[in-house]
């Protein structure tokens, strides 16, 4: 333990360090309301992942010291929300899973408003209707049930935007994505999400081999197709574009 000069004196740098980072933040905030005032702000929705993206790949490449890598992005996920906030704010549809609807408020920010829906049809629809900018949907997987493959509704007007958590130690347990009406802005390091029909018969080895730069996500069988998500550098020709989001960082969190 630090004896009492120590200590105070180590409390009194604390104190005048609170003091710069506050500064900082009424700084960035000023910034914040200027650019929500100035014709230079892009037009439509307020969310821009990709842009927070790439604030938080440069922030955690640059990050050194004992403060968490994650701790970091915790902080900095609350402080664009205090952004979006200041432009008008947004509402979030999330179907009855508590697990997601955490996610949602890692990601959002503690202040954002969830909107619980019924299904996951439902919060789709809530997007669609423009009663939620956007909605927080499990990842999807290989074996969903068909009620759970929310990526054969979409088109090109619902679009996946990211994919949750942005960062996580190795492959995290649940995954979710954001969809929203609007594309996501480009990050710098991204990925695609397409759909693609093929023949019934056709299986996952020549769907990949067909595709050799992509990944298939799942696979659905019905009505003489099959349909299948696939998730890579770009959106080939004949397929259906899904949306775009920044690749996540996995490693040490």
């Amino acid at each position: 333990m630090p004896d009492a000069p120590a200590l105070t004196e180590i409390r009194a740098e604390l104190d005048a360090l609170d003091d710069e980072i506050h500064a900082l933040l009424m700084r960035r905030a000023e910034a914040v309301a200027r650019l929500a005032a100035s014709a230079a702000k892009p037009a439509g929705t307020v969310l821009r992942p990709g842009r927070e993206a790439a604030i938080l790949r440069r922030l955690l490449r640059r990050h050194d010291g004992p403060l968490p890598r994650a701790a970091l992005v915790r902080v900095w996920r609350e402080v664009f929300a205090s952004s979006v906030a200041q432009q008008g704010g947004l509402a979030v549809a999330v179907p009855p899973d508590i697990p997601l609807g955490r996610l949602a408020l890692e990601h959002f920010g503690a202040a954002t408003a969830l909107k619980p829906q019924p299904s996951l049809a439902a919060a789709l629809n809530a997007v669609s209707a423009k009663a939620a900018a956007a909605a927080v949907l499990p990842w999807p997987r290989e074996g969903d049930e068909p009620g759970q493959e929310w990526w054969m509704r979409l088109d090109n007007t619902l679009q996946v935007v990211a994919r949750l958590p942005f960062l996580s130690a190795g492959a995290p347990p649940l995954e979710a994505a954001i969809v929203a009406l609007h594309g996501a802005d480009a990050s710098g390091e991204d990925l695609c999400l397409f759909r693609i029909e093929a023949p019934e018969g056709e299986g996952r080895a020549a769907i990949a081999a067909r595709h050799p730069q992509a990944r298939v996500l799942a696979m659905r069988r019905e009505g003489g197709l099959t349909r299948a998500l696939l998730e890579g550098p770009e959106v080939p020709a004949g397929a259906v574009a899904l949306g775009r989001y920044a690749i996540p960082e996995r490693g040490a969190a």
